[in-house]
């Protein structure tokens, strides 16, 4: 073989030796000849690229870069709300439709490369949007091109663990997850970091220090699509691709026959108020005064120190009893709302920017907790035999309530402030109250 798979091959393999050191069955138990002969290669590319793409999300964060960067340059209050339902949802309910699609070609590595291209596009669009547009039009021009990325975002989610498991032996597949977050969680740590040492004023956080950062990030995926490619990846089953979409309609009625799922499913509703909160607190902390990009880094290291800690804090609690590590995460970030508004209109005697910034690690330490709760309580909450539909039924379901949710929040945000603040806090501790109540399926 010549040509970049070679070369790919030749630069891999000592990386995956200085990883990993066992015997070649081992290694290849379960995936076919044509990715085995190629392990290295596939192991340490799907880490490199993944790192990439977790880069490229903290560069273009909706929750706090691109809520900065719509404040900042004089977007409506309104866009705030509808920044992470538009990237989640819209991520989210596409698969429905492609899934069958994807699933008929024996091939699936180039629907990811395609997905992370169209991702580069919208950001890239985005920075543009930056440089020319201000007001009204560049809040929508944010939103469509956030919207574009979510649907390629979407594409490139129902092929990863597809290809993950035809690339990669089981035994590694979570080395490449653990690597690639915690490169991506490196860099977006040094980039904090240096954004908080350079002390910048008011003044440097323009549209062109935006648009090089969604152009930087655009570039990350570029790179990712094109690397993604030289993957080995042998022809897979063209069987079995039920459309997601059909698999709804006809398990959709459980919402409503299925307690069970029902609880669970309304709990998991309000825990979307972990996920909308945090850009109101950016854009808050930038109403007060903070504009310069130290305020920003401060922001992006909290954001990456609680994705960190956020395993060890949570992981082991998770497999005890993971209704009440959701019921936690909702309690803390209800109280983390509690002390922001406390701040807000009663304790001025300190820097409200640094309340702010530590509320950021505290709610997104609260999310992650509900991330992990909420997917480890639906696992074991489901059986074999239902599982796939009570994933597909909760993700529709949620899909649609974090449109609905990031309009509500949004439109109080655009009132003032508290209205926000207080509405999300509120789902928080009703979401904790309620998730005690769960029927106990792990652990407690």
């Amino acid at each position: 073989m010549t040509g970049p798979e070679a070369l790919a091959d030749k630069a891999a393999e000592p990386v995956f030796a200085l990883i990993h050191d066992e015997d070649e069955g081992r290694m290849c138990a379960d995936i076919a000849d044509e990715a085995c002969a190629h392990q290295p290669r596939n192991f340490v590319l799907s880490a490199f690229v993944l790192s990439l793409t977790k880069t490229g999300d903290r560069l273009m964060d909706p929750k706090i870069v691109l809520a900065w960067m719509v404040t900042a340059l004089g977007a409506p209050a309104a866009v705030i709300g509808l920044l992470s339902p538009v990237r989640e949802a819209l991520a989210l309910l596409p698969q429905l439709f492609i899934a069958r699609l994807i699933r008929q070609r024996p091939r699936r590595k180039v629907f990811w490369s395609l997905g992370s291209a169209g991702q580069a596009s919208a950001l890239l669009l985005m920075a543009l949007s930056a440089l020319t547009l201000e007001g009204w039009a560049l809040g929508g021009a944010v939103l469509a091109c956030l919207a574009l990325f979510a649907l390629s975002r979407g594409v490139s989610s129902v092929s990863y663990k597809d290809v993950l498991g035809k690339t990669v032996a089981r035994t590694r597949r979570g080395a490449v997850a653990g690597y690639g977050a915690s490169l991506g969680g490196l860099s977006a740590s040094a980039l904090g970091i240096w954004l908080i040492l350079r002390q910048s004023g008011e003044g440097e956080a323009g549209p062109l220090f935006f648009a090089g950062l969604l152009a930087a990030a655009a570039g990350l995926w570029l790179v990712a699509a094109a690397l993604y490619l030289l993957l080995a990846e042998a022809p897979g089953s063209t069987d079995g691709g039920a459309n997601a979409f059909e698999a709804v309609q006809a398990q959709l009625a459980k919402v409503w026959t299925d307690r069970d799922l029902r609880d669970f499913l309304i709990v998991r509703a309000l825990l979307i108020s972990t996920a909308l909160a945090t850009p109101f607190y950016v854009s808050l902390a930038q109403g007060e005064g903070n504009h310069g990009l130290a305020g920003l880094g401060g922001f992006l290291l909290a954001g990456a120190a609680a994705s960190t800690v956020s395993g060890w804090v949570w992981g082991r609690a998770a497999d005890r009893s993971s209704r009440l590590v959701m019921a936690a995460a909702g309690l803390l970030a209800a109280l983390v709302g509690a002390l922001a508004l406390f701040a807000l209109f009663w304790w001025r005697t300190v820097e409200l920017s640094w309340v702010l910034t530590a509320c950021v690690f505290l709610l997104s330490l609260a999310h992650e907790g509900v991330r992990l709760g909420r997917s480890t309580y639906l696992v074991d909450l489901a059986s074999e035999e239902t599982r796939a539909s009570y994933t597909a039924v909760s993700n529709t379901v949620i899909g649609v309530m974090l449109l609905i949710m990031g309009a509500v929040s949004g439109a109080a945000f655009q009132a003032g402030p508290a209205y926000a603040l207080a509405f999300l806090a509120i789902c928080s501790l009703m979401a904790a109250v309620l998730a005690v109540r769960l029927k106990p399926v792990s652990g407690a």
